[in-house]
């Protein structure tokens, strides 16, 4: 179904995302509701695994196809996707496989997610220097902030391709091939804009997003990319029988990690999760990225200027080009935010409390596509009937 059809065809909306038909899910930059059709791909592999080995040459077949759909949404080739989740996984790999030398610098932001900070923090043990990126604004990771952070030493940059907070999203392609003339590698945590924005490895070196949020998938698939040149480079970390070439099971006396992404996978993979993230991705590729991210701005634009009127900041970006969404808002006096999260989650509304550093409460909203503005009206008017 074209992606116009899906917003105006309220059967097939209430058919594929039940959960609209008694709530109001808008907490996708958290954890996920999942689409019926992701339900039902993994309850088909489950029903399978009854009378069938969980690892039969048709699992096989479509664990390798969603090596091919991740790829196509990301721009990338299938022998670059390895099929890891949590991001945390693929991110630690980035760090603890690369040949660091006391020395070296890693630039990064420290309000990102804990997942996207802590990994380069360890390596400090081992003598690499951590420099963060300072910004005019919370999230605000330009460009210009990015460069200013860099010296001779700098041997990566790791960053969000989406602020979780503040939903303010980074010019990944502006920065990656920035880095990418300067020799300095680029990963990206890109689980914020994976499945509502177009991300694209064309200058990234190291990708790590979990299914969990946009892509609409379960917890704990997800993709981890790693560019083709850099294969080599990037050693695998966690090491087993599925990444070591064994024949016939047998240890070799010296090893050998087999090609492509699978060099990155120790062990058995998550299939029934897997097989449901690819339900997801190919569920985003028929609605079309572009279609989805026009969505979710217009979304946005229905929210900001309704939560502005109850008396609420609402955290920039509130439109333009970094714009995401995620739309996060904070406010003094009436009742603490603490009080309305509460009233919307025992009105059958899920929406995320989160706090900055300073330990100030935010309401996060993150509806996804399949959201309306009807449903976003409702919420506005809980709020205001809270207090």
């Amino acid at each position: 179904m074209a992606a116009a059809d899906f917003f105006k065809n309220e059967a097939h909306r209430l058919a594929e995302f039940p959960v609209a038909r008694d709530s109001i899910f808008m907490a996708h930059a958290g954890v996920c509701i999942l689409p019926r059709r992701v339900v039902k791909a993994m309850q088909d592999y489950l029903e399978m695994c009854c009378v069938a080995h969980q690892e039969s040459g048709e699992v096989w077949r479509t664990l390798n196809e969603t090596r091919i759909v991740a790829a196509k949404l990301i721009g990338a080739r299938a022998s670059e996707i390895s099929l890891l989740g949590p991001t945390s996984l693929g991110l630690s790999l980035v760090a603890n496989g690369l040949p660091w030398q006391a020395g070296d610098e890693i630039v990064c932001y420290h309000d990102d997610y804990p997942a996207n900070v802590y990994p380069w923090m360890d390596l400090q043990r081992r003598g690499v220097v951590l420099k963060f990126v300072q910004t005019a604004a919370p999230g605000a990771v330009t460009l210009e902030s990015v460069e200013r952070a860099l010296t001779p030493k700098t041997k990566m940059v790791a960053l969000a391709s989406c602020h979780f907070l503040t939903g303010y999203r980074i010019d990944v392609n502006a920065i990656g091939k920035m880095l990418r003339e300067r020799g300095i590698w680029f990963c990206l945590d890109a689980i914020q804009t994976i499945g509502a924005f177009d991300t694209r490895v064309d200058y990234v070196d190291f990708l790590s997003a979990d299914a969990h949020k946009w892509m609409l998938g379960p917890m704990a698939a997800g993709i981890f990319y790693v560019r083709e040149e850099l294969q080599e480079l990037l050693h695998p970390s966690l090491i087993g029988a599925w990444n070591v070439k064994s024949p016939n099971f047998i240890a070799q006396s010296e090893i050998e990690f087999e090609r492509d992404g699978r060099r990155y996978e120790p062990g058995v993979l998550n299939a029934v999760g897997i097989i449901g993230m690819k339900a997801g991705l190919e569920m985003l590729l028929e609605l079309g990225m572009e279609n989805i991210s026009a969505r979710l701005l217009e979304l946005k634009s229905h929210l900001v200027p309704k939560l502005e009127a109850l008396g609420f900041s609402v955290l920039p970006p509130t439109g333009g080009a970094a714009a995401s969404g995620i739309t996060t808002a904070t406010r003094e006096g009436g009742l603490s935010l603490e009080q309305v999260f509460d009233h919307l989650t025992k009105n059958h509304v899920v929406v995320s409390l989160r706090h900055n550093r300073a330990g100030r409460a935010h309401l996060r909203f993150s509806p996804h596509f399949y959201n309306t503005k009807m449903e976003i009206d409702r919420v506005v008017n809980l709020i205001s009937c809270a207090g």
